[in-house]
């Protein structure tokens, strides 16, 4: 197995709605904003190679909206999706499976471009995962969530033949499983994969940045907050007593984690990239 990362993009977000009830002046020790209050984010995705099968999870917002809609993101950097599977010595085509955490517009709107006959799907040859429950939700948005599940990416994913949906505890391949979260929004997918032993937790929007794992730094984005308080908690519960390594999809510096409990709750032990994975876990033969 192979782990890769990249960047497709970093951009700004308000501090206010990534940390909810947590005042600025404290959250801003832990991430800082600018004076607009703007907090530097990045979209990460994460590729496996395992076996004959390439996975991608996530494929950020792509490139088919116009310039009103990214008008108050201010994306910059990054390798952009194909750019970044480029580096990776992957192409489109060679994708087996791409797992959508969820349909929000900065998770799945990489998956869908405009081609020369409307709308068509970037990799032409992977199933195209996500949860039956997030899939309902997305299609008869509620008024909250409405403006972040867009049409034109979720129309094209149901007319293409590609979707498949995956269960609660189910799995893509013998070494990436699922578990299903309702907190951020229904039915988002987190894998977990075993990486030679250790397990290694695409955390999405369950836990966006570093900065928000104490159990109160929760976004006025979660949908259900309580759900997203108790899920959180149990989640980092057993991320220390079974020592996962944390992939942050969302934080700007931090790729990489593991945790550790300390008098002021559960807080972060060591930070690095997937590149330094394979050098701290050996390679079982």
């Amino acid at each position: 197995m192979k782990l890769q990362s990249f960047k497709i993009t970093d951009y700004k977000v308000d501090g206010g709605p990534m940390f909810g009830v947590v005042p600025k002046a404290i959250w801003s020790r832990r991430y800082p904003a600018d004076e607009n209050n703007l907090c530097n984010c990045s979209i990460r995705a994460l590729v496996i190679i395992d076996g004959d099968r390439k996975v991608l999870i996530d494929t950020g917002y792509g490139d088919k909206q116009d310039e009103i809609f990214f008008k108050h993101l201010y994306l910059s950097g990054g390798k952009g999706l194909v750019g970044g599977l480029n580096d990776c010595n992957l192409k489109p085509e060679d994708i087996t499976d791409v797992i959508l955490t969820h349909l929000h517009s900065d998770h799945c709107g990489g998956a869908i471009k405009n081609g020369e006959n409307g709308y068509e799907t970037v990799f032409k040859n992977a199933k195209y995962w996500i949860s039956k429950e997030q899939w309902e939700w997305a299609i008869n948005p509620n008024k909250r969530e409405a403006d972040a599940y867009l049409k034109e990416n979720l129309i094209p994913l149901r007319d293409c033949g590609q979707l498949n949906f995956v269960a609660d505890k189910g799995e893509i391949t013998q070494n990436i499983k699922i578990k299903l979260f309702n907190g951020h929004t229904m039915g988002q997918v987190i894998p977990f994969i075993n990486y030679n032993g250790r397990t290694v937790v695409f955390v999405a929007d369950l836990i966006p940045t570093s900065a928000n794992i104490p159990l109160k730094y929760n976004a006025a984005y979660d949908v259900f907050p309580m759900e997203q308080l108790k899920e959180k908690e149990n989640f980092l519960n057993n991320a220390v007593e079974n020592n996962y390594i944390i992939f942050f999809q969302h934080d700007y510096s931090i790729e990489c984690c593991t945790l550790t409990n300390t008098d002021r709750g559960i807080a972060i032990k060591d930070t690095f990239t997937v590149l330094d994975i394979e050098k701290m876990i050996p390679t079982q033969v």
